[in-house]
């Protein structure tokens, strides 16, 4: 049976992500500094949710006493260091690092307003350490100011100290007191940060991170009463008018820890800053996590090639985040969601309109590994589903599956008429691999082809460049006029099917009349325009 103190300090972790869920979109909109990224909500819940997860699995290993304070506190912090993501999620998993130094570093006290005023001033310590230059004004001052007044508040207390132990109303009213006054002061330096950095002025706002602060101890005086947080002014979302951040920045915020031996931080930051900027190395001898901001995500990672293991690789492309703000806010995270790999502005509208989170594949339709990522971090989802749409793109997102902190699946569709039948499968309650499941089994009951223009002369001498080719499952069934290779494509497809989608792509020679009417009468139609550059036509049948 799980220890009652480790339940409590899930309970009280607990709380305090729910109430940044409740404003993450509204500290997402805060965020300018470094860069207009939007994702300091996210970030921040993330290492959060990350710490639950590691006591949901301290809780099956046994009782507190027995699993030991030092264990406990070095297994929270290493997974808040492993669950961190950008700027904000690196910083609070250091101050969530420095205050479980400070617990373990006072083995047998009492969690009372002395350990957790101790606590914080570790933690104020261990961020500023982690920032190769901070700056004032921004999650760094706003945990100082609250380490500082939590000491101030415990130096009027009568009793500051639990000697012994007390009831749990008691303990818990002891604790939110000083986090009450700590929580004003958080306020206070929040709406003060303007003042001192000049990126926030400009853009109308306070730090992102700070407020997120504010809102985890809100969450948590709130868990220590047993009732509502403690209310927090709201902040207008931050001004992009600022042209410069956009076009200056580095592209991509990349993330990924580094185990092995003998690692230390300080050598890699000038190796790091030599390919962007925002750089941040933390952890131990064990375990290193790195954020940079960068254009070269895979040289980032490259660095460590033989020093370490990379692994939980996050990359999120900044300028896409800029642009899909506005539709971002409100927007639910689902628990499975797809990514599929498109081109042509009709199959973006087809995928979106079945919930897809669609990435531009180009003209080849041949995304990196990187571009890859980054499509997956944006899928507003817990977990994803990615149709590459075209067997040259199965490896990469083969790829950027294992190297995801996402829990990913690769549907090996291979046409974006077999990811569109693929993706009418998708449950956005259920997880990725059921998701997955459903749709191979969707697609063993679809047959695809298409039609297009020939880029070259046939070495069998059957057709020229330029003339129209028909293919079935990728096999080479027609040629010829578009007309006739056209009607031989659909009358294969048609003849046990019980519905053809036709999707049209950009420079189709025929009108859809005539396309409908090349169709064999057994099979209903269905005409799409996809605008897709390659495809004369793509033929999907059910």
């Amino acid at each position: 049976m799980a220890d009652a103190s480790l339940l409590r300090f899930r309970f009280v972790i607990e709380a305090a992500l729910a109430h940044l869920e409740s404003r993450r979109e509204e500290v997402n909109d805060l965020n300018v500094f470094p860069v207009a990224d939007g994702d300091t909500g996210d970030n921040m819940a993330l290492t959060l949710r990350a710490v639950l997860a590691e006591l949901d699995d301290l809780s099956t290993q046994g009782e507190i006493d027995e699993i030991g304070r030092d264990q406990i506190v070095d297994s929270v912090a290493r997974a808040a260091l492993l669950g961190a993501r950008g700027n904000s999620g690196v910083i609070l998993s250091q101050l969530i690092r420095g205050a479980a130094e400070e617990l373990i570093s006072r083995p047998g006290e009492l969690v009372d307003p002395v350990l957790v005023a101790a606590a914080m001033a570790r933690a104020a310590d261990r961020a500023y350490g982690s920032v190769r230059d901070p700056a004032e004004g921004t999650i760094l001052t706003v945990v100082r100011e609250m380490a500082a007044r939590a000491a101030s508040e415990i130096a009027h207390m009568a009793e500051p100290r639990l000697q012994h132990r007390v009831d749990d109303a008691t303990q818990n009213e002891m604790l939110a007191y000083v986090l009450e006054h700590a929580l004003d002061a958080g306020q206070a330096s929040v709406k003060r940060g303007p003042e001192l950095l000049p990126i926030l002025r400009e853009s109308g706002v306070v730090d992102a991170g700070g407020y997120g602060l504010t809102v985890i101890f809100a969450g948590v005086i709130a868990a220590l009463r047993g009732n509502e947080p403690p209310p927090l002014e709201h902040h207008a979302p931050a001004r992009i008018t600022h042209p410069q951040h956009h076009s200056s920045t580095f592209r991509y915020c990349t993330n990924f820890a580094v185990t092995g031996d003998n690692l230390e931080p300080g050598p890699w930051i000038a190796r790091l800053e030599a390919l962007g900027d925002s750089v941040l190395v933390v952890g131990d001898s064990s375990t290193l996590k790195i954020h940079v901001h960068t254009d070269e995500p895979e040289q980032a990672t490259a660095l460590f090639t033989g020093t370490g293991e990379v692994s939980r690789l996050d990359v999120a492309d900044m300028h896409e985040q800029v642009e899909q703000r506005s539709a971002r806010v409100g927007e639910a995270i689902a628990a499975c969601g797809i990514l599929a790999v498109v081109n042509g502005e009709g199959m973006r509208a087809l995928f979106e309109g079945m919930g897809a989170h669609v990435l531009d594949g180009g003209p080849t339709l041949n995304p990196s590994t990187y571009e890859l990522l980054a499509g997956i971090h944006e899928v507003p989802a817990e977990e994803v589903v990615v149709l590459p749409n075209s067997p040259n793109v199965r490896m990469a997102a083969e790829r950027a599956a294992e190297l995801s902190e996402k829990a990913v699946r690769v549907v090996p569709t291979r046409s974006m008429a077999a990811g569109l039948a693929a993706a009418v499968a998708l449950d956005a309650d259920a997880d990725s691999r059921r998701n997955a499941a459903a749709m191979e089994e969707a697609l063993t009951h679809v047959r695809t082809g298409g039609v297009t223009e020939a880029a070259r002369d046939d070495t069998q001498g059957r057709f020229r460049r330029g003339d129209s080719v028909g293919f079935i499952d990728e096999e080479l069934v027609a040629w010829g006029e578009p007309q006739e290779t056209l009607e031989v494509v659909l009358g294969e497809l048609g003849r046990e099917a019980e519905l053809l989608t036709v999707i049209e792509g950009h420079g189709a020679p025929l009108g859809s009349d005539a396309v409908a009417a090349l169709a064999p009468d057994t099979a209903e139609v269905e005409l799409s325009v996809g605008g897709q550059p390659a495809w004369w036509w793509l033929v999907s049948a059910e």
